[in-house]
């Protein structure tokens, strides 16, 4: 069963990741994308730390899919985070 939508969390600059939240059930599972995966998901470079809520709002549909694929793909142990990372960014055919 994929993960539904949690709340945003916000940024965190010591981990330059933005954190937010999904729902597995009643369980909140907590998850964090790298500022590169984003901004290889938004296709772009350097976004200023100011700009993440904004960017993250704008991809959270598909920044939420791939958590979602992610927790699916294997177990997760009980409290981990689901971390996105630019690995998990699908290629753009050019």
């Amino acid at each position: 069963m994929p993960l539904t939508r949690g709340r945003i969390g916000g940024y965190d600059s010591e981990r330059m990741a933005f954190g937010f939240t999904m729902m597995n059930g009643d369980q909140e599972i907590e998850c964090q994308i790298s500022d590169a995966a984003m901004d290889e998901l938004a296709g772009t470079r350097g976004t200023p730390s100011m700009a993440r809520q904004a960017q993250f709002v704008a991809l959270r549909d598909a920044v939420e899919r791939i958590a979602s694929d992610i927790f699916e793909s294997g177990p997760m142990v009980r409290g981990a985070t689901v971390r996105i990372f630019t690995k998990h960014i699908p290629k753009q055919e050019s």
